[in-house]
């Protein structure tokens, strides 16, 4: 399914004037975003920040849906699309791992725009009758495999290791997609699956007979928080008070990450990458309430010092804003120098190495130059 926003034009053609628009960013007359499936918070979140561009700029804004890591920026690098946003496999994209250690990928050149930092995280959600209190607790149950994201089955690769357990550990459901987890979660047939606290199918699940609760990582378990951010560094922890059943009174304590990423190329226009993330911020107002996480795009909320770089366009936008530090810029060129060092121990193999060895070859490399 493709969503296109279009900014009605009957008043124009009527000789009537169109609605007063913001002039500061300068945005090309058509853009393309590919996000998560429909009914996912990532997709209404893209819906509705093309809204505001949309209604902004009087911009034609396409938001494609796909359902794999891979088909969400492959056609950004193959120049059909603009931007993505998308999660935690920014991160996989960047490194060369997991569906990206494939031999016809490898380290992707993608950088940053901007990220939502919300009272929001990601953990496991639990049948509402569950008698699972721990991450150990889930050792014999049945739990969600996405077929098509390694993000995410690396995601429940990381609550398990906060209990001390692996994959084998427990029974492995296999789920085509995000949503089709949710299918499965409705009908029963899991005990748990990976999902942001404030996805729209968590509101319907916590509405269906089947009920919903969230598992805890406690901040206080730092053993265990070693050992989920072996499996996924870009977790850290992060006290949820929105979502089903969540409230500055009743948190939850779980993973957060800037979640979602917009994301691009390095090789991206950078007037394009530049105008946009001015948008993005001069819209601010017109989208911050559409869905819970989208306030997490504040200026103010965002962190420069994540795992990905952010694109020379965004950094210019920032500096302006007078929120881009001198931390941020070194922070940014380390990541710049390390997305060099991957990209060339990756250049260095052939097709049948990569294969085989790409990742000791990337342990290697990033070893010899102190990362």
């Amino acid at each position: 399914m493709t969503f296109y926003i279009k900014l009605a034009a009957a008043g124009l053609l009527a000789g009537g004037a169109l609605p007063a628009m913001a002039q500061d960013a300068q945005l090309p007359s058509r853009l393309a975003m590919t996000t998560y499936d429909v009914g996912s918070s990532g997709y209404a979140q893209a819906v509705a920040l093309g809204k505001a561009i949309s209604d902004g700029y009087g911009v034609s804004l396409r938001v494609l849906p796909a359902t794999s890591d891979v088909a969400r920026l492959l056609p950004i690098q193959q120049g059909r699309i603009d931007f993505a946003l998308i999660g935690s496999e920014a991160y996989n994209a960047f490194e060369g791992t997991e569906a990206f250690a494939a031999p016809e990928l490898g380290p992707q050149n993608i950088a940053l725009l901007a990220g939502a930092n919300s009272s929001n995280c990601f953990t496991l959600a639990l049948q509402g009758d569950t008698d699972i209190e721990s991450a150990e607790d889930l050792r014999g149950k049945r739990v969600g495999w996405v077929v098509s994201s390694p993000a995410l089955q690396a995601n429940v690769a990381a609550f398990l290791a906060f209990g001390g357990l692996t994959w084998d550990d427990v029974e492995k459901v296999e789920v085509a997609s995000f949503g089709a987890s949710w299918d499965a979660f409705l009908n029963g047939q899991v005990d748990a699956i990976t999902s942001l606290t404030t996805t729209t199918f968590a509101t319907q699940a916590a509405a269906s007979p089947v009920g919903l609760s969230w598992l805890e990582l406690p901040e206080a378990d730092t053993e265990g928080w070693d050992r989920l951010q072996e499996e996924k560094p870009q977790f850290s922890p992060r006290s949820a008070t929105v979502g089903p059943g969540l409230s500055e009174d009743a948190p939850v304590e779980c993973a957060g990450f800037p979640y979602p990423v917009i994301v691009t190329y390095g090789d991206k226009d950078e007037d394009v990458v530049y105008n946009t993330t001015k948008a993005l911020q001069e819209q601010f107002e017109s989208y911050a309430d559409a869905e819970s996480g989208l306030r997490g795009f504040a200026g103010d909320l965002q962190d420069f010092q994540w795992v990905v770089p952010y694109h020379p366009g965004a950094v210019r936008y920032w500096k302006e804003a007078g929120l881009w530090s001198d931390e941020a810029e070194a922070h940014n060129q380390s990541l710049i120098a390390r997305q060099e060092v991957l990209s060339a121990a990756w250049d260095a193999l052939s097709e049948d190495e990569r294969a085989e060895g790409w990742d000791d070859a990337r342990s290697k490399a990033l070893s010899e130059a102190g990362n």
